[in-house]
């Protein structure tokens, strides 16, 4: 609907102060807001003045053209909120600037208002209001998506700089892992699922999100996290140890069985070399059958230091190669040592008779040579399905 002649020169009245109403938003109304007065001087007289300059004009424009809709009309505000949000200001300080300014802008109506142009003022300010949601919105649209577009670069480059730490790839001491907040004694985990779901990305991410909040709050840190669909390596920058539950409390968050590795990094220049060792662990406590939970060294000693390879290694791990092609076998046999050769056991978590298991056992030791009543060939076949697992 236009607007009347009243309402337009009402408006025109306002246009010679265009700068002086500039300079008051951004050097006195706005240092009212919380935050605001901390702003550097350039940033208050330069863009923040600018674009109140450009917010007034824009909306005399609107006035006498009726034209709100322009394309490009919020192009600066877009721009500067992009600054906004990469400088790192609050964006409810930013929005209450838009917001004190179209009430310094309305008040500026106000003073110029004549007796006799009460109508005309309802006008423009049913302008004004019309206006603002459009700009408040494309202002915070555009901060949204500035900052996330800065938080998902900072986290690409965390997780980087966490990836080259753990491979070995960053060297203790490089500049840039400063960023990690890396200095004494840390823990390095290795976290394992052992039956990943099939599920869509997004379910995925969810699930990851659901850990990395339990590790954020079972150590009171933010951790450093490498997180994957069948499980990760963590480091927590503090000299603590893993809590009891917290196997319980990952398999909780994600709906799915978790086993944890945990090793102590002395400081910076161990991490990688304890996050071989937790990955190693880990896979030794898969190997052997141990059902998911907390694991330290400790607790796989033997097991670690028969899957260590050396000029032997290939003609240990070639004794079960006579059964390599029946799985069954080898599960048998897995689960059988994991659960300290007791049959009954064994045929218990298999779903078998025990017969059946005596049977397999019996078929293992015929066709390997391994004798699984020894102490020698019990060890001899741990360590075959240790580096059996280790080359595959």
């Amino acid at each position: 609907m236009p607007l009347s002649p009243e309402a337009r020169s009402l408006a025109a009245r306002c246009e010679p102060r265009v700068n002086e109403l500039a300079r008051r938003m951004a050097r006195e109304s706005f240092e009212e807001l919380p935050g605001y007065p901390e702003l550097p001087d350039d940033v208050k007289d330069l863009e923040i003045a600018a674009t109140a300059r450009h917010g007034v004009r824009l909306f005399l424009r609107h006035v006498g053209e009726q034209d709100a809709d322009r394309p490009g009309s919020h192009r600066l505000f877009r721009e500067r909120a992009a600054q906004r949000a990469e400088e790192g200001m609050p964006l409810h300080l930013l929005l209450r600037t838009h917001a004190l300014g179209t009430y310094v802008l309305w008040q500026a109506l106000r003073d110029v208002a004549r007796p006799g142009e009460e109508a005309a003022l309802v006008e423009l300010v049913d302008v004004l209001l019309r206006s603002h949601p459009a700009i408040v919105g494309a202002v915070a649209e555009t901060y949204l998506d500035e900052r996330s577009a800065l938080e998902a670069e900072q986290r690409a480059q965390q997780r980087s700089l966490v990836r080259g730490l753990l491979d070995g790839m960053v060297p203790p001491g490089h500049v840039l892992l400063d960023q990690l907040r890396l200095e004494g004694p840390a823990l390095v985990l290795a976290l394992g699922v052992d039956v990943p779901p099939a599920e869509g990305p997004v379910a995925v991410r969810r699930r990851l999100r659901r850990v990395q909040t339990v590790l954020d709050h079972a150590f009171d840190v933010d951790v450093l996290a490498l997180l994957e669909g069948d499980g990760g390596r963590v480091v927590v920058p503090a000299d603590c140890a893993p809590p009891d539950e917290l196997p319980r409390r990952l398999s909780k968050a994600s709906g799915l069985q978790v086993r944890v590795a945990a090793v102590r990094a002395d400081g910076p220049a161990h991490i990688t070399d304890a996050a071989r060792t937790a990955t190693e662990i880990l896979r030794i406590t898969r190997a052997c059958g141990m059902p998911p939970g907390l694991h330290r060294l400790d607790d796989v000693l033997l097991e670690y230091h028969l899957s260590r390879r050396n000029e032997s290694s290939h003609r240990i791990a070639a004794l079960l190669d006579p059964v390599a092609e029946r799985p069954e076998l080898l599960e048998t046999l897995r689960t059988h040592l994991a659960h300290q050769q007791d049959r009954r056991a064994t045929a218990g978590a298999l779903g078998l008779h025990p017969n059946t298991v005596d049977n397999r056992l019996a078929k293992i030791a015929e066709t390997s040579g391994i004798d699984l009543s020894s102490p020698r060939g019990t060890a001899l076949a741990l360590a075959a399905l240790l580096l059996r697992d280790a080359e595959a």
